[in-house]
């Protein structure tokens, strides 16, 4: 039953009333609780059906996400690394979460997931897989939990699928990763091999060029321009010092054909003892120098013996004319000017070694012009000397450094074939999930209680508040500036009170059958895990 407006006593009426206002704050609390008792069954109804439709959706559509988590450890090998320190080159990882998901989203891997997960049983098509695998991608998450370990974590709506596909996914992180930097390795050796045999061949054509030429080329040996620059200096000096003596032997000429043109042949007329004497005198000069030079077998100097004996046998006979009577003052022939024949004898001595040092001066120039000529064909072949040299002293400093690190590619290759230079070990393995993760049922369903019991009193205060009729005695006084006298009650007959019981009644059984609702589905959920 409506209750009737409240009677009220009415003074002069102001020519214009104030627009009505809704009610203040202090005046809401006694008008809200008047407004829930008459619509208590709305809105027991209203927090029936809030919470009821909460409690299905959690009982029938919140997701259950089952989370597993497993870390795999990557570490280096502390033991082996500082003996092999130059020798084995390690691979640095700096980012293992970057390089984990490049290896768990790779579609090898991915394809694996998909067999082990149990999603291939219903043979999807490509675009099926493909989404299979968005999917899975965006329900696994790979993080560094520290500088060399990586943690792995899936969700999914049934726990053993999770369990079995973050274990999958450590066990192909290990194999692929290890794989992978066994290929690598193995790859590297196999590259620098080839470039070892290219510079070995490179190496063998330019030392056959090398040697080809310095064969054609004699005169193309190393250290070929420093002897005949040695030479050419040698040769050089000898010429200028054979031209001085030249000139010095000219002027000795010159001098003594002065000296011989003041010189008579003939000096005197003297007895031809005297002359044998002197002619014997010469003679014996002669013979001293020859046998300062030769021995006395030496035709030369057997002929001046024999000279001077015929000498020594023409003065004995002299003698003997002579001692005979009226023979002791006869002259004999004119004497010769020993002075003139010395300075023809040394004329003759001095032209001989003008002619030895032409000899000697001429041998010496053609011998230097050959030298040049010489280090004009080194100065030619030196360019290309130079080139080839310079491209074989290359290929072998290549040649050899490659050889060397095809050595430590080699030791670095053996070390990850027998796994010891990275180890990867499972650190943390994955759990099977005993309980869902994230928003469970108790929290969607408090939720929804909070919710049901929001929404109706949230309604009951819009009505309350915008609602423009006059609900109090205050606000009258307030809207007409009169001060009210006395407030005449409504009063509630009989029926009034049992309706309002009714209404109750009504309200408490339906909060009733949600509450009952709500213990049936938590005692179900708890008595089946």
């Amino acid at each position: 039953m409506r209750p009737e407006p409240l009677p009220v006593r009415r003074t002069a009426a102001p020519s214009r009333a104030p627009a009505p206002s809704g009610p203040s704050l202090v005046e809401l609390v006694p008008i809200l609780l008047q407004e829930a008792r008459r619509y208590q069954v709305v809105l027991a109804s209203i927090f029936a059906v809030i919470a009821l439709i909460a409690l299905v959706a959690g009982l029938f559509l919140l997701p259950r996400k089952y989370s597993v988590s497993t870390s795999v450890l990557a570490q280096e090998s502390d033991i082996i690394e500082p003996l092999l320190e130059g020798r084995a080159v390690s691979t640095e990882a700096v980012d293992r979460a970057g390089l984990a998901r490049q290896v768990v989203f790779g579609r090898k891997v991915m394809d694996e997931i998909l067999q082990r997960g149990g999603w291939m049983e219903d043979k999807p098509s490509p675009a099926m897989q493909e989404r299979l695998i968005e999917q899975i991608r965006e329900r696994t998450r790979i993080t560094n939990a520290r500088e060399n370990l990586v943690q792995i974590t899936y969700h999914d709506s049934e726990p053993e699928r999770a369990f079995r596909v973050t274990q999958a996914m450590a066990e192909l992180l290990i194999e692929e990763s290890l794989a992978a930097k066994e290929r690598e390795s193995t790859s590297a050796y196999e590259f620098i091999d080839r470039q070892v045999r290219g510079y070995h061949g490179k190496l063998t054509d330019a030392e056959e060029n090398l040697q080809t030429y310095r064969s054609a080329n004699v005169d193309a040996q190393p250290g070929s321009a420093t002897d005949a620059t040695t030479r050419i200096s040698a040769l050089r000096t000898q010429v200028e010092q054979t031209r001085m003596s030249l000139m010095e032997q000219r002027s000795r000429e010159s001098a003594l054909v002065a000296q011989l043109s003041g010189e008579s042949s003939v000096t005197a007329v003297q007895t031809r003892e005297s002359l044998y004497r002197t002619q014997l005198i010469e003679l014996q000069n002669q013979l001293d120098t020859l046998l300062l030079s030769y021995t006395d077998k030496h035709p030369d100097v057997v002929r001046v013996r024999h000279q001077m004996d015929d000498i020594e046998t023409a003065m004995r006979q002299e003698e003997q004319r002579r001692s005979q009577p009226g023979q002791q003052n006869a002259p004999t022939d004119a004497r010769a000017n020993p002075l003139y024949q010395e300075l023809r004898s040394r004329l003759a001595e001095v032209r001989r070694e003008i002619a030895a040092t032409q000899s000697r001066m001429a041998a010496s120039q053609t011998l230097l012009d050959g030298e040049l000529e010489r280090s004009r064909r080194i100065a030619a072949s030196e360019n290309e000397l130079a080139e080839l040299t310079r491209d074989y002293e290359v290929n072998r400093e290549s040649y050899q450094d490659m050889l060397r690190r095809r050595e430590s590619a080699r030791v670095s290759m053996q070390l990850d074939r027998e796994r010891r230079g990275l180890t990867m070990r499972v650190q943390d393995p994955a759990q099977m999930p005993l309980r869902p993760s994230g928003l469970s049922f108790t929290h969607f369903a408090l939720g929804g209680l909070a919710a049901a019991a929001a929404v109706p009193f949230g309604l009951l205060f819009l009505f309350a508040r915008f609602d423009p009729r006059i609900r109090s005695p205050r606000q009258i006084e307030r809207l007409g500036g009169q001060a009210l006298l006395t407030v005449v009650p409504a009063y509630r007959t009989s029926r009034d009170r049992r309706r309002e019981l009714m209404r109750m009644a009504l309200s408490a059984s339906i909060l009733c059958v949600v509450i009952l609702a709500y213990a049936l589905v938590y005692g179900f959920r708890k008595m089946h895990g």
